[in-house]
């Protein structure tokens, strides 16, 4: 991964794709914390799931339909979420958009 970890600026890495619509870049991270930004095409599911980081998300663009520990929400540009430590949440792009995520402690299998 081209990533210069000591820059604080989007686009230091290239983007990478996940598959299924889902591509994301790394803002920056130490052991501490973790920025990434999320690119969606329309239709792109992230499917639910459940980890051990704190995880709070801003949409930067776009429309999904967000749900977090049960209740599920449609967030605009503009809106964001918080995900304690292991509560399932997930996400479906209902038009194209970015969310940035940003972990605490870092995702190290994001790293692999």
């Amino acid at each position: 991964m081209d990533f210069k970890k000591d820059s604080f600026f989007n686009g230091n890495s290239d983007w990478e794709d996940v598959g299924n619509g889902v591509s994301r870049q790394f803002v920056g991270y130490n052991a501490q914390i973790m920025m990434v930004i999320v690119k969606f095409e329309k239709g792109a599911i992230g499917a639910l799931h459940q980890h051990f980081h704190s995880q709070i998300t801003y949409v930067a663009s776009g429309k999904f339909e967000v749900t977090v520990n049960g209740e599920t929400n449609i967030l605009h540009e503009g809106d964001g979420f918080f995900a304690q430590p292991n509560i399932f949440h997930g996400v479906k792009c209902l038009e194209e958009g970015k969310l940035i995520d940003a972990f605490t402690p870092l995702r190290e299998e994001f790293l692999v």
